[in-house]
């Protein structure tokens, strides 16, 4: 994949973004975090993003292979486990101001509990999102379980990462953090507290921060959108200095090691293994389970929690496989069991104070 150079972290209000020189990651320099943005700041952004691409978007040639092989689901016995597929629906944890808990709902779904905020990210409680298949597993957190979402983040357009008919459920005045350029999106659904990031930008709400950060993704909602917003991930740390990092949607790259050395002592980091068979065709874009753990140890996190499989069949490979590949990396890697967070769908974790 194709180096891209990293976004400068912006001085001034300027609203269009600023690009530092390309640098390999080992001995390009490293600004401090930046300071928080206005909470609703309305920005005027670029008319495409083709520029953050970290390999090209497939050509026809690639299309057309895609097109001739049809390998877009598992066989049937790719599909036989389903059945075996965890499912472990809980009551969300109880937590204070100084807890750090996770609770996975489904595929990119989780409710972060951080600083006293129930955070959701890329909320999918949907059955079937469009041209996907129904869910395989359950929402593994029932709606109306959950305390007051007091914010939500977004990593990317992509429908299996936004979905309306879940946002809809939302009241308008949810505080939302999304990609530069999505906001128009949110106003036109009438949310009124929408706050665009470019990357390596801040926001802080009640004294947790977040930071929008690089992924090695793409956009695209419509026939006449694609990279017209920008995609990334998310760092959310605490008041008390404890970070979650929430990858979003991504392929494995340069961009972990930067966000590891930008924001040091990540407790927590929520990685994509599945939908990435076959490789020659999604490599760029989703991780497969070796690099998701390889990602973790880049960005030096202490634990890893996977996520992106058991909800959606979006690739060919079997539907049990990334679990079992992650288990079997995480062991090669001489990484500590404990600090897995293989969880089921539905499942919980606390951060406990460390």
């Amino acid at each position: 994949m194709t180096q891209q150079s990293e976004t400068q972290q912006p001085e001034s209000t300027a609203s269009t973004p600023t690009r530092e020189a390309g640098a390999p990651a080992t001995s390009a320099p490293f600004a401090p975090p930046a300071e928080p943005r206005p909470l609703g700041e309305r920005r005027v952004w670029p008319r495409t993003f083709h520029d953050r691409l970290t390999a090209p978007l497939p050509g026809l040639k690639a299309m057309a292979r895609f097109a001739r092989e049809g390998a877009i689901r598992p066989g049937r016995e790719g599909l036989a486990d389903i059945p075996r597929l965890p499912f472990a629906p809980g009551p969300l944890p109880r937590v204070d101001a100084r807890t750090v808990a996770v609770s996975w709902a489904g595929h990119a779904s989780w409710a972060v509990q951080i600083g006293g905020l129930t955070v959701l990210t890329d909320p999918v409680w949907s059955r079937r999102i469009l041209g996907t298949p129904a869910r395989i597993t359950p929402v593994g957190i029932a709606w109306e379980a959950l305390p007051r979402v007091d914010a939500v983040v977004i990593s990317h357009n992509h429908y299996d990462h936004l979905d309306a008919p879940t946002l809809r459920r939302l009241p308008r005045d949810t505080p939302v953090f999304v990609p530069a350029g999505l906001g128009r999106w949110f106003h036109r659904r009438r949310f009124t507290n929408v706050t665009e990031l470019d990357w390596w930008e801040a926001v802080e709400l009640d004294g947790v921060r977040f930071d929008f950060v690089p992924a090695h993704h793409w956009s695209k909602r419509s026939l006449v959108d694609t990279c017209r917003t920008l995609w990334g991930g998310w760092v959310l740390t605490a008041p008390d200095g404890r970070r979650v990092h929430f990858a979003g949607d991504t392929g494995y790259g340069h961009w972990f090691a930067r966000i590891g050395q930008r924001y040091p002592g990540i407790d927590l980091a929520l990685l994509p293994i599945g939908a990435y068979d076959p490789r020659w065709w999604l490599s760029d874009v989703h991780c497969d389970p070796e690099e998701a753990v390889r990602a973790a140890q880049d960005l030096g996190a202490r634990r890893m929690a996977p996520m992106h499989w058991a909800t959606f069949v979006l690739s060919a490979e079997p539907v049990l496989e990334p679990l079992t590949r992650v288990r079997a990396a995480w062991e090669k890697a001489g990484l500590d069991r404990d600090d897995l967070w293989d969880l089921p769908v539905g499942g919980s974790r606390v951060l406990q104070d460390m």
